[in-house]
């Protein structure tokens, strides 16, 4: 009797998609192989980007909650590091006229998640998951001046259907997407048509500094 309401309950469980599976994404992000544009970037995450989880909201589908604020922020970290001549996390913005901070950064960057959607096997009939993510990129002067604002993409997959479990392979598509983002960020961001004039019409303050030097 006992092992028949076992089996009664998974197969209600799986028939309402009422299963839920919890998720906190980590991974490793290689450094990218880039020349580095002279310029101090402050970088501020606001408490939504630095937690950033999703819960899926729809009835028809499995219940995900994935945490991922840890692992986006590492990957731009590890990306903007090497980037600009140097990186640092701004923990407030915009900056007061009295932090230490302010006489040193030249420039701030704040990312936003603007979406995040995913596939999984059941709806694409293929034993992989599929993750898109749209990053929104604000840059500003020091003193709050919107500079240029525009989109990133990403786009990630489970690179094997041999996955320990779905949790596992949910983790390996979001770090493929994170990698791909790291990639568009590296190759696309000087590119950005008003930052490249805007990097180009103000010298690094380093740069100023070494002038005045000589």
């Amino acid at each position: 009797m006992r092992y028949g309401l076992i089996l009664t309950s998974l197969f209600a469980c799986v028939l309402s998609s009422g299963c839920s599976n919890n998720l906190l994404v980590s991974g490793s992000f290689p450094s990218p192989l880039i020349d580095s544009d002279p310029h101090t970037l402050g970088v501020f995450y606001d408490d939504t980007f630095r937690h950033y989880t999703y819960t899926e909201a729809s009835e028809e589908r499995s219940k995900w909650t994935i945490e991922q604020g840890d692992a986006q922020r590492q990957l731009f970290n590890t990306v903007l590091g090497k980037l600009f001549s140097s990186s640092v996390e701004l923990s407030q913005w915009p900056l007061t006229e009295g932090s230490e901070l302010a006489p040193s950064v030249d420039l701030v960057l704040q990312p936003k998640v603007s979406e995040f959607q995913y596939s999984t096997p059941r709806e694409t009939k293929f034993k992989i998951y599929e993750v898109w993510i749209k990053y929104n990129l604000s840059a500003f002067d020091r003193e709050g001046q919107l500079v240029a604002d525009w989109l990133v993409t990403a786009y990630g997959k489970t690179p094997t259907a041999f996955m320990k479990s779905d949790e596992d392979a949910m983790n390996a598509a979001i770090i493929v997407a994170l990698r791909d983002l790291g990639a568009n960020l590296s190759l696309g961001t000087l590119r950005v048509p008003e930052l490249k004039v805007w990097l180009e019409n103000n010298p690094a303050h380093t740069q100023i500094a070494a002038n005045r030097a000589q």
